[in-house]
């Protein structure tokens, strides 16, 4: 008797293109294995869109000055930090969607939905004023100068005062995960990196009325590209 659950190469390619397309699928009966293959490849990608915003930064500060790039890669280190909150209530997160969404409660699941964001909004407003208030002194203890401190703790603060963004995409990323239709963040997030893209050069060396705000406009920059996956969910 063959195996009909197997995942061939065509059928990992037509899986794969649905996965993408954000095609409306159950995924609470018929093989587990290809469930889990659908929901992953967004994911994935939703994974590797967050990491380019970091990448684009380095890429268009690196004509700044050296400091710019350290200022980033020190700040990041400690963004870690706000990933692993993020992270941890966004598993929380799909974890009571979908299991609302699998008992069929969707009444249910928009409630937890909206707990899970109150929830976040709170984590994002205390680390933020902490990262505002602390930016230098957060600088300082990861080991830089003064020079370092003086010329790019305004991108630290931005960054870290503005972490609700990050806490945010994350959360309602998860939601959406956990309701079945994880391909909407991932291209969302295609969206915001490149809005990112555009807007770094503007913010980082000025534009028209826009004055150049160097390493700081890659974090104005970055804000402003997260906006988007509020707006469209």
């Amino acid at each position: 008797m063959p195996d009909t659950n197997k995942l061939t190469l065509g059928k990992l390619y037509k899986y794969f293109i649905i996965a993408l397309t954000g095609k409306d699928t159950d995924f609470t009966s018929g093989s587990i294995r290809k469930a889990i293959f659908m929901l992953s490849i967004p994911m994935v990608l939703e994974m590797l869109m967050e990491s380019i915003f970091a990448l684009v930064d380095i890429a268009y500060v690196s004509r700044v000055s050296v400091n710019a790039v350290a200022t980033i890669g020190l700040t990041e280190s400690v963004i870690t930090l706000i990933y692993a909150l993020a992270i941890g209530l966004s598993m929380a997160a799909t974890a009571i969607v979908a299991r609302r969404v699998g008992e069929k409660n969707l009444q249910g699941a928009r409630e937890s939905a909206v707990q899970v964001i109150i929830l976040g909004i709170t984590v994002a407003i205390i680390t933020g004023i902490f990262g505002a208030m602390y930016s230098k002194e957060i600088l300082g203890l990861m080991g830089g100068s003064s020079q370092l401190i003086q010329e790019g703790h305004g991108y630290t603060q931005l960054m870290i005062g503005g972490n609700i963004t990050i806490l945010l995409l994350f959360l309602i990323n998860a939601i959406f995960r956990g309701a079945g239709d994880a391909s909407v963040a991932m291209w969302i997030l295609v969206l915001s990196n490149g809005l990112n893209i555009i807007l770094d050069p503007i913010f980082i060396f000025g534009w028209g009325p826009i004055p150049e705000y160097g390493v700081m406009g890659a974090a104005i920059a970055t804000n402003i590209g997260r906006e988007p996956q509020y707006c469209f969910n």
